[in-house]
């Protein structure tokens, strides 16, 4: 198999409200995630957060596993509410000391950490004084990445400020799937609008604290037309503008993509008033990377539902057990699009986030057998390698997941893992891909 560029990052990645639990030791203080897996409905099975995979005690032992594997990197979530329990203010020592003791276990074990300040755990306190709908929040977010740039930043080697803030947007503030649960629609406009404000605040702090990779880690999706009719298209449109182009114009381009403001504008032009003079400077800080989560295209064909468009089901592919298209084509159309887009301006690509769900067992010999999964990754780490040669400057891909983890709406019913976990007894049990994973990054030297 034909070597990636020299220094290429290989990792895994996870989150701490889906692996951590410990969600009341040492100070730590409550998360809408706590709050929403413990409202009856809201988690499949009734499923929560509070033990996931016990990673907080486990950590060593999960480290052990990414050396072994032969990762050079972790990418991991730092849990707001574990730093400061309230969002603002005091700072739990004992919370950010669990992140102290993380880094330095992964830099004895070569491994490079990548820290992500915000990956969906607001603390409820803020939350009760108006989450990402408020203005406020931003703010706090900033004295949070301060807090915790100045503490890891001589340690860590790149920071993520979110992940994916237009899956929180959506699921978490428009439909209503995910904690905090809103369900506002596009009246959710304002939590986009201030999880980029806090995006910008953070690279700010960050860099003030002594970072020296700053990025964000954002959902990409090819927008794929269902149908031929010139609704169709006009949909698709709607759709790319929304998904991809607002979360990272005004990252690099210092503005807001003109269709996503217009569809905001139709549902109600007093949603833009959000948009402060001097907001787009601060979100545009420069980057150093830009994260690049990628799972499935959208296709779209104009419809009944929200903004017009119905979301399809791609034919003739293959079908994860979370019922997501296997399109690893979508992932080189990404990375080389982001290129197009941005040219000259756009900034080192890591794909950040790359992985799929199956209906995993271990065998009465101990195996998990997880060919699916292998298959995945073999056809994706291809498709970033046609991205580099087709221009695309990619210098990293992290798993989806490194464990089975507590997979947000979904429970503990859909597993990601390299490794697999029973939840029961805690025990960690690498899978046939994690082998496979094993023998391709020796190979890779």
């Amino acid at each position: 198999m034909a070597q990636f560029p020299s220094g290429f990052v290989w990792g895994a990645a996870t989150a701490s409200y889906q692996i951590e639990g410990a969600v009341h030791e040492d100070g730590r203080g409550a998360s809408i995630w706590d709050t929403f897996a413990h409202t009856p409905g809201k988690v499949k099975q009734g499923d929560t957060g509070d033990v996931a995979c016990d990673h907080y005690h486990r950590f060593r032992e999960d480290v052990a596993l990414m050396r072994d594997l032969g990762l050079n990197a972790y990418r991991f979530s730092v849990a707001w509410p574990r730093v400061q329990p309230d969002g603002r203010g005091r700072v739990n020592a004992a919370g950010l000391a669990f992140y102290d003791r993380l880094v330095d276990e992964l830099l004895a074990a070569g491994l490079q950490p990548w820290a992500t300040l915000f990956h969906w755990d607001l603390p409820q306190a803020l939350e009760d004084r108006g989450g990402w709908l408020a203005r406020d929040t931003a703010h706090r977010f900033e004295e949070y990445a301060y807090v915790v740039g100045e503490r890891l930043a001589d340690r860590v080697t790149g920071f993520m400020t979110l992940n994916e803030p237009f899956i929180h947007f959506l699921l978490g503030h428009a439909l209503g799937t995910h904690a905090p649960g809103h369900t506002l629609g596009l009246h959710a406009f304002p939590a986009a609008h201030h999880q980029l404000l806090g995006h910008g605040l953070a690279v700010r702090a960050l860099r003030e604290a002594g970072a020296n990779m700053v990025g964000i880690a954002n959902n990409y999706a090819p927008v794929w037309p269902a149908g031929d009719r010139d609704a169709d298209l006009e949909a698709m449109g709607r759709v790319d503008a929304l998904h991809n182009h607002l979360f990272t114009d005004p990252l690099i381009r210092g503005e807001y993509p003109a269709l996503a403001l217009d569809v905001v504008r139709g549902t109600d032009a007093a949603l833009l008033d959000v948009i402060q003079p001097g907001d787009l400077t601060v979100m545009a800080a420069p980057l150093d990377f830009l994260g690049v989560n990628y799972y499935q295209p959208d296709y779209v064909r104009a419809g009944a539902g929200p903004l017009g468009v119905e979301l399809g089901r791609i034919p003739d592919r293959e079908y994860t057990a979370s019922s997501w298209p296997v399109v690893p084509e979508g992932l080189t159309q990404t990375l080389t699009g982001l290129k197009a887009r941005y040219g000259e301006t756009c900034p080192p690509l890591y794909v950040t986030e790359s992985g799929c769900s199956v209906r995993d067992v271990v065998g009465p010999d101990g195996r998990v057998r997880d060919d699916f999964r292998i298959r995945y990754h073999e056809a994706h780490v291809d498709a970033v390698r046609d991205a580099i040669t087709q221009g695309a400057e990619v210098r990293g891909y992290f798993v989806w997941s490194l464990l089975d983890n507590f997979e947000w709406a979904e429970g503990f019913s859909q597993r990601f893992g390299l490794v697999h976990v029973d939840y029961a007894t805690q025990a960690r049990t690498p899978k046939d891909s994690y082998r496979w994973f094993q023998t391709f990054l020796k190979d890779q030297g």
